[in-house]
């Protein structure tokens, strides 16, 4: 584990390689800003691959619609035999390879007189069973950069292929607050549409006004919706009594899942380069050409804490 302090500010950040890079533990003054499961430890996060902090979904966010996908214009089928997919309660593969995985390295810690940072890569050009499911060689790296009152998360995607590589990646990140009930915070969505999904969560191409435009308390609320037409340099929000997390989002992340299930105190922002399915709709992905890298940030910043 790598610990980030800012002092001035009273930030402490913990990454963990052997979580998937997960940012997992995110506190300011003492107080969370990042959610995992309450009273668990760092093994225990580990050991039962318990979702929360801040993993990474690659090489896609979200849901594949069945077992297969297609890129460059060729089909390609996920084998569930290797052990290496995880299914949500539709038998769809969701959120990726890499999210727990223990093959982190860290390549740089460094401590500045207005930062503290670590980087991380992944070289995912040497995983065979990784290969069988997404055959386009690639290394990911992480950049965690403190500042006083903000965290930015950088992502870069290297693509080691010989032809252009989809790229549907995203953060899973889930925040609360400790100054008010759930219920009692309120959400700001920087959205222009509401993307229409079907029962099992897949988008039907539909897209219809956010409903949630001007802002909402969380009372009555139940949230696991995909939003588009994002603003520039969009900030989601949720703010207590005093308390604010602000999500800023760099450019390309052009699309925002927002997660906030019933009986539960979290709520999960998540900065998205695709909408949920995006391998299976025609122009939705990225694509990064051969030889060539993909950089974006978005960035946590916290008040009132």
């Amino acid at each position: 584990m790598v610990r980030l302090t800012e002092v001035e500010s009273g930030s402490e950040v913990a990454v963990s390689p052997a979580f998937g890079a997960n940012s997992y533990d995110y506190h300011v003054n003492g107080k969370r800003v990042f959610w995992t499961t309450p009273n668990a430890s760092l093994g225990e996060l580990i050991a039962k691959q318990r979702m929360g902090g801040n993993p990474l979904l690659s090489p896609w966010a979200n849901r594949i619609e069945g077992l297969s996908y297609e890129a460059n214009g060729k089909k390609y089928h996920l084998n569930p035999d290797l052990g290496n997919l995880r299914l949500d309660q539709n038998k769809n593969p969701i959120h990726g390879l890499v999210t727990f995985t223990k093959l982190w390295q860290v390549r740089e810690v460094s401590a500045q007189k207005d930062h503290a940072l670590v980087r991380l890569s992944l070289d995912c050009s040497k995983q065979p069973d990784w290969l069988a499911q997404f055959p386009f060689p690639h290394r990911l790296e992480i950049t965690y950069k403190l500042v006083a009152n903000s965290l930015e998360v950088i992502t870069s995607v290297e693509n080691l292929a010989t032809e252009p590589m989809p790229l549907a990646i995203g953060y899973h990140p889930y925040f609360q607050l400790s100054d008010a009930p759930r219920d009692e915070w309120q959400v700001t969505i920087p959205a222009k549409d509401l993307l229409v999904l079907s029962p099992k969560l897949i988008p039907t191409g539909e897209r219809k006004p956010n409903p949630y435009a001007a802002g909402m308390k969380l009372a009555g609320v139940v949230l696991d919706d995909v939003f588009g037409g994002l603003e520039e340099r969009a900030t989601f929000r949720v703010k207590g009594k005093t308390q604010t997390i602000d999500v800023v989002y760099g450019k390309d992340y052009t699309i925002g899942v927002v997660y906030a299930p019933a009986g539960q105190g979290f709520i999960c922002f998540e900065p998205m380069t695709a909408p949920t399915n995006a391998f299976n709709t025609p122009g939705a992905a990225k694509t990064i050409a051969p030889g060539m890298t993909w950089r974006e940030s978005y960035w946590i910043q916290t008040s009132g804490f």
